[in-house]
């Protein structure tokens, strides 16, 4: 199960468990409505567990990020609560003893979720009078003193709320802030990549340019050679440049910085030595396809997805003994996978890690088209798949 899996879980239990909370508290609001003799305290009663019930329409849906719709409808349902309330205490119906504790509970849930996803601007004026609305709350069932401690206690949840639904906006937000800077990086690594690769071949074309003149009129069948090998390297860097040039459409990502060797599949060779020679685990390497005419940022990509795995098994992988590197090109991908024979579950990470490498090989993978995932493995372990589509136009 994916990590997004396991938070839409949470977030599904979590919801259950509110429902659940709030239909007992209901029973206990209608029950003290029948214990008051009246049909208008029966009514009084069912009238708020209605409004508990719309309470449900704010803070159940999973409403998108600075969401405008939220507010306004916390404002309505902020609203409707104000309004019963000045009408329980106009007609006259006094202190009843209880005053919605199903709808106090709605409308602390509706603070926090309108507090962490509702726009910024207008999810102030709502917060504001949500809170309004639970401080009051307390008028249809008690008076004096008591009011007083009832209503201090609904606004100390109103704090929580507020506060809870803030904190985790402002967590959200410095993960997406995260996001967008190694995205930046990426694509400025792309382009030093491109830079080098384009460089290199651009040179061999001029040499082999250069040397074709020279060579014209003594043997023109190598002449013919030297066109073909220019135009196959013309042509594997105008689609590589193609490529990559997709990837560096956010303006903001033009970063001076000094150029980076590249490193492709070609040298994972070196890695895995390096990598063996810091003592266990012990990696192998198995190739099965011909890596030859591999697109660059394909290569490159792979070797970081090998890279990034070694260095997360060297560092989570308790009792890893053996890590194996397979490598397979079929017609239209290249397959990488990356597994260990550590114990399972392996051990969490640091909160403050935030597994930022994982989740830039997976802005990287995705930018080229290609699919990303890290789990544990079925027999124990853990496995790192990435499919790398050889046609990055086609994969679009």
């Amino acid at each position: 199960m994916t990590t997004p899996q396991i938070r839409r879980l949470w977030l599904r239990l979590g919801q259950v468990a509110g429902l659940i909370v709030m239909a007992m508290l209901g029973i206990i609001d209608i029950r003290y409505g029948m214990l008051q003799l009246s049909l208008d305290g029966l009514v009084l009663s069912l009238v708020r567990v209605g409004l508990a019930v719309a309470t449900v329409r704010v803070w159940l849906p999973e409403h998108p990020q600075n969401s405008r719709r939220l507010p306004s409808l916390a404002l309505l349902l902020a609203a409707a609560s104000i309004a019963v309330t000045v009408a329980t205490l106009t007609v006259g119906f006094g202190p009843t003893g209880v005053w919605g504790f199903a709808e106090t509970c709605g409308l602390l849930a509706s603070i926090y979720v309108v507090a962490r996803r509702g726009a910024p601007r207008s999810s102030v004026a709502a917060v504001l009078a949500l809170g309004l609305a639970g401080i009051l709350l307390p008028l249809r069932g008690v008076a004096d003193d008591r009011y007083v401690i009832a209503a201090l206690l609904v606004a100390l949840g109103v704090a929580g709320a507020t506060a809870g639904g803030a904190y985790l906006r402002f967590l959200d937000r410095g993960r997406e802030q995260v996001l967008v800077t190694m995205r930046a990086e990426q694509r400025a690594e792309f382009a030093r990549e491109l830079h080098d690769f384009i460089a290199h071949h651009v040179t061999g074309i001029v040499v082999q340019a250069q040397g074709a003149r020279f060579i014209a009129e003594q043997d023109p069948q190598r002449v013919i050679l030297a066109l073909e090998q220019i135009e196959q390297a013309g042509a594997e860097t105008m689609n590589s440049m193609r490529r990559m040039v997709g990837v560096l459409r956010d303006p903001h990502a033009a970063p001076d910085a000094p150029l980076t060797p590249l490193a492709g599949l070609t040298e994972l060779n070196p890695l895995l030595a390096g990598f063996n020679g810091s003592g266990a685990p012990v990696a192998h390497l198995h190739v099965d396809g011909d890596l030859d005419g591999v697109p660059v940022e394909v290569s490159t990509t792979a070797y970081r997805v090998v890279m990034e795995a070694l260095t997360n098994t060297r560092r989570h992988a308790v009792g890893a003994r053996s890590v194996d590197v397979q490598i397979f090109r079929g017609p239209e991908s290249l397959f990488v996978r990356v597994t260990d024979d550590g114990a399972t579950p392996r051990a969490a990470v640091p909160r403050r890690q935030h597994r930022y490498g994982l989740m830039g090989l997976t802005e990287r993978v995705h930018a080229l088209g290609g699919r990303f995932s890290a789990g544990p493995g079925a027999v124990g372990g853990w496995v790192v798949d990435a499919a790398l589509p050889l046609d990055h136009e086609a994969a679009r």
